[in-house]
């Protein structure tokens, strides 16, 4: 094809693209705002478009400008991430948010370099800033992006290869136009997410499908390359769910350690003995009743819950002196960062 790629992309992307994204939203200059950006790029990395709509709203509807998200506090900004899952990336967000009120005036610095300093923020999420919020060129390597590339130029190997990446990338900058980079950058974006998807692609829509490598070697099945596939562990917990006669529910907050790291969770235990003492400790109980079970998958396990309810406990004093442990009424818990798997739990009892 005569035409380069990008040109072909924008003339897509003005028939086809995605322009009334809630991020895209422009200032009275005609920008983008670099904190909306910034936020739904972090928001979303491995989850797509329909679904981080709703949280996004939420989210800026709460805090609608960086120096907003700096000042809130730790719970109020993981409770708004809830159900997003990798809960440090909103912890970054928040730490980010403070620096930059800190060090850069309570804005986001218009520096690569700067930018990449900051806590989760990477290579492709400082391009996409620059990119889509001043116009710099800058290229952006998300998950859409290495799939088109991956199967344009026909490149074998996992995409996470260090290799493979550094392939990918060259031909991100390369096909990075020096004009109306916001709009490629969503282009190219738009075309991974709506037209080369993983599975069952739109080849016959695709505005590169005249010279795709994948495309004319019928290899848009194979590409890009999976991941060598190894098999995901599982582990057993027990949730024990403390109901008191007012209704509110012991929370624990957990460790700074480990899955969830300091959310607000229900207390756990390795098997039903030890359950029962621990349920002891916090609270005067009378019988259990055992919950439906069931399973949630994290990237690296399966963790198959098995929720254990007493009803009716009634509270020990030392509760109220330990700063990670509490009650919560139905409307408190609306207002904390817990795991989603624990929210949904508590949503079908209380």
């Amino acid at each position: 094809m005569s035409a380069p790629l990008s040109s072909r992309l924008l003339r897509w992307f003005d028939r086809h693209g995605r322009k009334d994204l809630p991020w895209q939203q422009a200032l009275d200059d005609g920008r983008r705002d670099a904190y909306r950006v910034w936020l739904s790029e972090v928001m979303l990395q491995q989850t797509q478009v329909a679904t981080v709509i709703g949280y996004f709203q939420r989210f800026i509807d709460a805090l609608p400008t960086l120096r907003d998200l700096a000042a809130a506090d730790e719970d109020t900004v993981l409770a708004l991430w809830s159900g997003l899952g990798y809960y440090r990336r909103a912890r970054f967000l928040h730490r980010t948010a403070q620096i930059c009120v800190e060090q850069h005036g309570g804005e986001l610095p218009r520096d690569f370099d700067a930018l990449r300093a900051l806590p989760g923020i990477g290579r492709s999420t400082a391009g996409a800033i620059l990119a889509q919020a001043h116009g710099l060129r800058f290229a952006i390597l998300d998950g859409n992006v290495k799939r088109v590339l991956t199967r344009h130029h026909g490149i074998h190997g996992h995409p996470g290869e260090s290799a493979v990446e550094k392939q990918l990338w060259l031909h991100a900058e390369t096909h990075t136009p020096t004009s109306r980079v916001a709009d490629y950058t969503q282009a190219i974006m738009d075309l991974g997410a709506t037209l080369c998807m993983r599975a069952r692609p739109r080849c016959e829509d695709c505005p590169l499908a005249g010279d795709c490598t994948a495309y004319r070697n019928d290899l848009t099945a194979l590409l890009p390359n999976r991941k060598p596939g190894k098999s995901i562990p599982s582990r057993t917990t027990l949730m024990l769910i403390l109901r008191d006669a007012h209704g509110r529910v012991l929370l624990e907050r957990r460790g700074p350690q480990g899955v969830w790291s300091g959310l607000w969770s229900l207390p756990e235990a390795a098997n039903p003995d030890i359950a029962w003492r621990t349920a002891q400790q916090h609270a005067q109980i009378d019988d259990a009743q055992m919950l439906t079970p069931f399973t949630h998958v994290f990237s690296h396990y399966r963790l198959n819950i098995e929720p254990l309810l007493f009803d009716r406990a009634t509270a020990h004093r030392g509760i109220a002196d330990n700063p990670q442990l509490r009650w919560c009424s139905s409307a408190e818990l609306a207002a904390l960062g817990l795991p989603a798997p624990v929210r949904t739990l508590l949503q079908t009892i209380v």
